[in-house]
């Protein structure tokens, strides 16, 4: 990451508030649009409203953090959705056509598991055969997607397993207001330790800096004695844990299982992750971004909801959002090359 600094040495205030991935413009922009939806509507400044965006932000936020591990390593995975409800549901159906009960860690492990093997699919395929990144979870979302529907079943399930149904209704808060209750999902915790986990294994730990290493350049990487295939497999199996981590808290959440749920939703988390400032080109990215990136996006969903805005509108405003991030980036990057050839004693690496 380049710091502009000042002749003493000091970096700029300015660089200092905005953060080495832009989060505190992220930050200054969550916070007008909180301030503009206060004034539009009455109904916006509110525990409750709060509690909702927070619910509706938990499992896009771990499908977030696992995207940001794959865009930082320099790739792209549009698979993690058909890997979570694949995981989920199979979790689901297993357990009601056998007629046990898993409990909800143990329904968390075997979709886990799941999840590790689908997840090592990818990252088999990709580290071997050094195939593009899009293309290969493209063709695998397909491929998980089908043979859910085909082999594991295709119907709802209006019935949860009871250790997993047993959560459903748990709350971590319970708030009266003016106009009912405020509730907080007790799935907020998973998410706040995943959050926690993969923040201390990008910053703390020789493998998260390997990550990042590839992301800036592979082969560079590659002749520094990295194991890049290693890495690329480990990553996309954690890719794997998470989603199926996040699929089950999804049908915990909403109560029933279904094998056509979570499809088609990737767009909102990549751009949630872009607007973080995670670089689509690899190499850059933080969680700290990548949360205010989930955040956002779901602020801006529920905002256009309160004031009416039909739900198409949604995923346009969710695209311009995507189409923005990426152009920041490029101009971004485009000013640091130019910086770095015309003034390279005003920057450092």
């Amino acid at each position: 990451m380049r710091k502009q600094i000042t002749r003493a040495g000091k970096t700029p205030i300015w660089s200092q508030l905005r953060g080495q991935n832009n989060e505190g413009i992220l930050l200054a922009v969550l916070i007008v649009l909180v301030v503009v939806m206060s004034i539009v509507s009455r109904d916006f400044l509110q525990i409750s409203t709060l509690f909702a965006i927070i619910r509706s932000s938990i499992v896009p936020l771990i499908f977030a953090l696992g995207v940001l591990l794959v865009i930082i390593s320099g790739g792209i995975d549009v698979s993690f959705a058909a890997i979570a409800v694949f995981s989920a549901y199979a979790t689901v159906t297993a357990q009601l056509t056998f007629a046990v009960d898993f409990g909800l860690i143990g329904s968390f492990l075997f979709a886990m598991v799941l999840g590790t093997l689908l997840g090592l699919v990818n990252g088999y395929i990709i580290s071997k055969f050094r195939l593009p990144t899009l293309i290969v979870t493209l063709g695998t979302q397909g491929i998980f997607q089908g043979v859910l529907m085909t082999y594991v079943g295709s119907r709802y399930i209006a019935d949860l397993p009871a250790g997993m149904a047993s959560a459903s209704t748990v709350n971590l808060v319970t708030l009266p207001t003016a106009n009912g209750v405020a509730l907080l999902h007790v799935m907020i915790i998973p998410a706040v330790v995943l959050t926690l986990a993969v923040s201390w294994l990008l910053n703390r730990t020789m493998f998260g800096r390997f990550i990042y290493a590839i992301g800036g350049d592979e082969e560079s990487a590659r002749r520094a004695g990295i194991n890049v295939k290693s890495v690329q497999m480990r990553v996309y199996m954690i890719v794997g844990v998470m989603a199926a981590i996040g699929g089950v808290i999804y049908m915990v959440m909403g109560r029933s299982a279904s094998p056509k749920e979570l499809i088609g939703g990737e767009l909102d988390i990549i751009a949630a992750v872009v607007l973080g400032g995670a670089s689509i080109f690899g190499g850059y990215g933080s969680v700290k971004g990548t949360v205010l990136g989930v955040l956002l996006v779901q602020l801006i969903n529920n905002s256009l909801i309160l004031v009416g805005v039909p739900s198409a509108w949604q995923r346009a405003a969710v695209g311009v959002l995507l189409i923005v991030g990426v152009s920041i980036q490029a101009i971004s990057a485009k000013r640091a090359r130019k910086q770095v050839g015309v003034l390279p004693e005003e920057t450092v690496k």
